[in-house]
């Protein structure tokens, strides 16, 4: 291995590898079955391939706006409008990003100064944090509290101060499946008037909601979609997680600000791939049928763990979901993990690793986003335990 000369002074001195590579390529080496990174092992829409196969031979192959290709944005103004019933112009409020994990850490880059503080909840998404020391601001800790994953907005209040830039939210939420509510919003809202406060909602799993319960956007509250960004992911939505696209909504004043970002660290995003997703999700059943279809695996897997001595926590979005493990082990979760992915055969993630401090409840994440033969094999192994 080549050895460099160079003395580095690092930004993130406390990060390493990602628990999600970690735990995939532990699964990888141990033969395990993966539910622990957060990808559908099932393929998506021929349809959309097609689409997007098309717009490669029109020609469409070369730079598009840096803002996202006309179609898309158009689509996506009228995706949000239908559901959400909020007015987003295509020219000036949405960006067609590479992903979402992008356009999190564009929104940071360009809200947060040194020394900024950007109020997190915990479990906290592990993009998170290290986007925020990277531009030289701080992680403010806010705890979701366990069982439930609610947050604590009286918490909330007594974290927020002069050095406070941006608060984070993310629902639904990624690790623990919960939601934010109405009210939960108009709390936010509250905390934050008057201020230079900039809301960023990361909203990838909008449309896996379960039981009946729509979907909360910052998009569809007035007030805080004038200081809020809203993300998403076509990734998520579409069954094409290795696609990286995504997209960004925000009022006109902080998209200018937000594209002056993007336009240096992205650029502009796959074209045909904008095109293709374009033409597909003029179909609103594409992504209305979401949350039936995600329902169907969380009960599948839900009832191939009935009989197992895993507790399940409840699951109200997206694809994930959490298991206590006291009754079968008191190690602490990132060594159940190991042990569960090389003794057991099932890859899953360790919650503890969404905590800074790393605070261990013995909660585990799977992914039920897999072909029912995966999530049943699966179960077999994890009931035996």
């Amino acid at each position: 291995m080549r050895q460099s000369s160079v003395v580095i002074d690092s930004k993130l001195p406390q990060v390493g590898t990602t628990i999600f590579t970690v735990m995939s390529k532990l699964a990888a080496d141990c033969g395990a079955i993966n539910l622990s990174q957060g990808f559908p092992d099932f393929q998506a829409d021929s349809s959309l391939f097609d689409a997007t196969a098309r717009a490669m031979r029109a020609g469409r192959n070369q730079y598009p706006p840096m803002a996202g290709v006309p179609e898309l944005r158009s689509a996506i103004a009228d995706k949000v409008a239908a559901l959400y019933g909020a007015s987003y112009d295509a020219d000036s409020e949405i960006t067609v990003t590479a992903g979402a994990t992008q356009a999190i850490f564009t929104a940071i880059a360009a809200f947060v100064r040194a020394g900024d503080e950007v109020i997190v909840f915990e479990p906290v998404y592990d993009s998170y944090v290290p986007a925020i020391e990277t531009v030289g601001g701080k992680a403010v800790y806010a705890a979701l509290g366990f069982p439930d994953y609610r947050p604590d907005w009286q918490q909330v209040r007594s974290l927020i101060g002069p050095q406070t830039r941006m608060i984070l939210i993310n629902s639904p939420h990624n690790p623990t499946g919960s939601l934010l509510a109405a009210d939960d919003l108009d709390q936010l809202a509250a905390l934050t008037r008057d201020t230079d406060i900039v809301v960023l909602s990361d909203e990838v799993y909008e449309h896996i909601v379960f039981d009946g319960v729509q979907h909360q956007s910052v998009a569809a509250h007035p007030e805080l979609a004038a200081r809020g960004i809203v993300v998403s992911s076509f990734g998520k939505t579409y069954h094409i997680t290795g696609w990286k696209v995504g997209y960004v909504l925000g009022a006109a004043a902080l998209m200018a600000e937000f594209r002056k970002v993007h336009q240096f660290n992205v650029f502009t995003v796959n074209t045909p791939c904008q095109l293709g997703i374009a033409e597909y999700m003029r179909d609103a059943s594409r992504h209305l049928g979401l949350a039936a279809f995600y329902a169907g695996k969380r009960e599948f897997f839900r009832g191939q763990l009935q009989g197992s001595r895993f507790e399940l926590l409840p699951c109200c979005g997206s694809y994930f979901q959490l298991a206590r493990y006291d009754a079968i082990s008191d190690l602490p979760d990132r060594e159940f993990a190991r042990w569960l992915t090389c003794e057991a055969g099932v890859a899953a993630i360790p919650v503890s690793a969404f905590h800074h401090d790393g605070r261990d409840e013995h909660v585990v994440r799977f992914c039920f986003a897999k072909q029912e033969a995966t999530l049943a094999a699966a179960g077999e192994r994890l009931r035996a335990l």
